[in-house]
């Protein structure tokens, strides 16, 4: 796959913490759409070659790059092509060298939210007249989650100077549309070097010292040995969390829960 950079997390982290836009022009995670188109366009080709289409003789033949313009730069595709030649890409079409926006931006939705397969669908038939198969959504699928992985699985630094930890609450859909809670445990570090860098996202049903245990045990496994300071909330039990894994770390409350409690 071609890559014209790689993810700046640093930038992401004070994108974040500035409220830009992570995925617009300049954005820190505008590239990652780069890496999410190859991976969409090569789960379509894993669709289209069905047992019956291998069985038959047909099979990949190499891939064709080119440029395609979006809301969020320039990026380049890899269109895999098979023997036959009856591969017909949908996310990236022939001949297609502008993206429309509305369709880069559901792309990344999809991607962030983990939208259903009949939603999916129904979308693109709404707004594209193309009708995205089951079989191709869940291909897609398969070829974006080890980003997702090898992110979140990625080797941190031993020593942060800095660690805020937080839960933000969100209403979501759940299998069954219906609508439910989930919480997104966020732990935002800053380097010895003096960069801010997003450390992990933890999804869970409820936000609780124990889960926050978990988050800690899976930062210390992928290379913290030590936080200088944790900022954190008053959840009770939190801070017994944060000294059974990192024992010598100094806490300190959040100032909007300093000032609840002097008030």
């Amino acid at each position: 796959m071609a890559q014209k950079e790689e993810i700046d997390f640093k930038l992401a982290a004070e994108q974040l913490r500035t409220g830009k836009p992570l995925f617009d022009e300049g954005g820190a995670l505008a590239p990652m759409l780069e890496k999410i188109l190859n991976a969409a366009l090569e789960g379509e080709m894993d669709a289209h070659l069905t047992p019956e289409s291998r069985a038959s003789g047909n099979r990949r033949n190499g891939k064709m790059s080119k440029s395609v313009q979006t809301k969020y730069g320039e990026v380049i595709v890899e269109t895999p092509r098979d023997r036959d030649g009856s591969f017909t890409p949908e996310i990236v079409q022939k001949r297609e060298t502008i993206l429309a926006v509305s369709m880069a931006d559901q792309i990344i939705g999809m991607y962030a939210t983990g939208t259903s397969t009949r939603e999916i669908s129904s979308y693109f038939e709404r707004e594209f007249r193309t009708r995205l198969s089951a079989d191709t959504v869940s291909a897609i699928t398969d070829r974006i989650l080890p980003e997702i992985t090898s992110w979140r699985s990625r080797a941190l630094d031993k020593v942060y100077g800095i660690c805020w930890l937080d839960a933000i609450h969100y209403k979501v859909k759940d299998d069954s549309g219906r609508a439910t809670s989930r919480v997104i445990y966020n732990i935002l570090g800053v380097k010895k070097e003096g960069q801010k860098e997003l450390l992990g996202m933890y999804i869970a049903n409820s936000e609780g010292a124990n889960f926050w245990l978990e988050v800690l045990t899976d930062l210390h496994n992928r290379g913290v040995e030590d936080t200088l300071i944790c900022c954190i909330d008053g959840l009770k039990g939190f801070p017994e969390a944060i000294k059974s894994v990192f024992p010598n770390t100094a806490l300190q409350l959040c100032v909007v829960h300093q000032i609840r409690n002097t008030i």
